[in-house]
């Protein structure tokens, strides 16, 4: 019973969907909206761009609130005891006259110490720590950018590799039905030929049987149209089962003149320079530990506490300015084996970008000789074309003379198929290596 419910439901989901009408730049634009890479790479890139302006931040003063409280229970007391003290005059003192001291007596109490205020901090000189944190950001951003427009490419290869399987398969599927109808027409000649004896059974069968034949071609090219289709619509973020409709031609691609067989405005090859470029940055951050770091520290705000004999001794609105300075000495190691650490990693970058730089060049030489292959392939399907439509026409007017026999006639009209057949395939396949050798040298996107 449930799978007779969920067949059901599938076949009435299935013929409920209408027919969308959709060009290739609409499919476009819904592959790059529904794509949760591109939705991944634009957060990325939003980080980034905040971690950019936190570095920025770090250029400038720091404002804050300070407070503390804290309470001991010290205390104590001093007593100088009492006494004569000699008496002085005219600068020298006096021999027998005396005053006399009663001492003095002194008492204590931390209790409570409390203080509040507002306190400024600016960095002077940070051993260049704060200037390469910055250009480490913008470094990152740059990645972050490279990423998501290498996400856009592929997106855009990809949709439009679908898309261009669609147009191929209808295609195809108009194809079939022209030879199915070539064969359709035939059979009727030759069955009316048959009934009047001018024909022998045996060529009504040779035509019955090429017409299962292209039957069974255009079934298959029916499912291929319809996996095509199902295929458009995942790169687009479509339900499966919807029927997408193309409206537009693919592109007429030509060659490419003057082209320019180099890789510097690849995305990867960007990445890859921007990657070795933040290895190098992270040695002058780790060697930035060993220089002295100076900042400037004002504070106004209200401090209280100490008693001094029952009194408070500190009860009053201060200001306070000085600088700290901070001089690394040693630390058994720590720095140094960071900073052979961070220009190992820099070797390492420089190594990957070598070999990435020599995979994405002849990934670049491959793709042109593809699309060179791929226009010539297409120059001669055309001419294929040509004279497979005039050897078609002139073995039907020596077949309707006479002159020909019916199995030649069946294999001009073979001939024919396979030559458009071959045409279409060349034609999109000469558009995807076009794209192909366009992703290759960074001119999507």
């Amino acid at each position: 019973m449930k799978r007779l419910i969920i067949s059901t439901l599938a076949g009435l989901a299935i013929t409920a969907v209408a027919q969308t009408r959709l060009s290739l730049e609409e499919c476009i634009d819904l592959a790059k909206t529904n794509n949760k890479r591109i939705e991944s790479a634009n957060y990325s890139l939003s980080a980034g761009e905040y971690e950019q302006k936190s570095a920025k931040a770090l250029f400038f003063p720091n404002l804050s609130l300070t407070g503390n409280a804290i309470y001991t229970s010290a205390n104590g007391s001093y007593d100088s005891g009492g006494g004569q003290l000699p008496i002085v005059e005219g600068g020298e003192m006096s021999p027998d006259k005396y005053a006399l001291f009663p001492g003095l007596k002194l008492s204590y109490d931390v209790d409570w110490l409390a203080s509040a205020g507002v306190k400024i901090e600016q960095p002077i000189y940070m051993g260049g720590k704060i200037q390469t944190g910055y250009r480490m950001t913008k470094l990152a951003n740059n990645i972050y950018r490279q990423n998501k427009r290498l996400t856009e490419s592929e997106i855009v290869v990809a949709t439009s590799k679908a898309y261009a399987n669609v147009v191929k398969a209808g295609e195809l599927l108009k194809v079939a039905n022209s030879y199915n109808s070539l064969l359709t027409e035939l059979l009727r000649t030759v069955e009316s030929a048959y009934r009047h004896g001018v024909k022998q059974k045996n060529d009504v069968l040779k035509v019955k049987v090429k017409l299962n034949e292209s039957e069974l071609d255009m079934r298959r090219a029916e499912n291929a149209l319809r996996l095509a289709k199902m295929n458009l619509c995942h790169e687009i973020g479509r339900p499966i089962v919807d029927d997408i409709e193309t409206t537009t031609d693919l592109p007429d691609v030509s060659p490419e003149k003057d082209a320019q067989h180099d890789i510097f405005d690849r995305p990867e090859y960007l990445i890859v320079e921007s990657q070795s470029e933040l290895a190098k940055e992270s040695i002058a951050l780790a060697k930035s530990d060993y220089m002295p770091q100076v900042g400037l520290v004002g504070q106004y705000g209200y401090a209280n506490g100490i008693k001094l004999n029952e009194s408070k001794l500190i009860d009053s609105w201060n200001f306070l300015v000085g600088v700290q300075v901070s001089i690394p000495l040693y630390d058994f190691g720590h720095r140094i084996n960071k900073i052979k650490s961070a220009k190992a990693q820099y070797a390492k970058a420089m190594a990957d970008r070598l070999y990435t730089d020599e995979l994405l060049s002849l990934e670049v030489a491959q793709s042109y000789n593809n699309l060179d292959e791929a226009f010539l392939e297409k120059r001669l399907a055309a001419s294929t074309v040509e004279s497979a439509n005039e050897n078609l026409r002139t073995s039907r007017l020596q077949y309707e003379k006479g002159t020909e026999t019916l199995s030649d006639y069946l294999e001009a009209q073979t001939i024919w198929q396979q030559a458009q057949q071959t045409e279409i395939e060349a034609r999109i396949n000469c558009y995807v290596k076009w794209l192909e050798y366009r992703k290759s040298v960074g001119k999507i996107n």
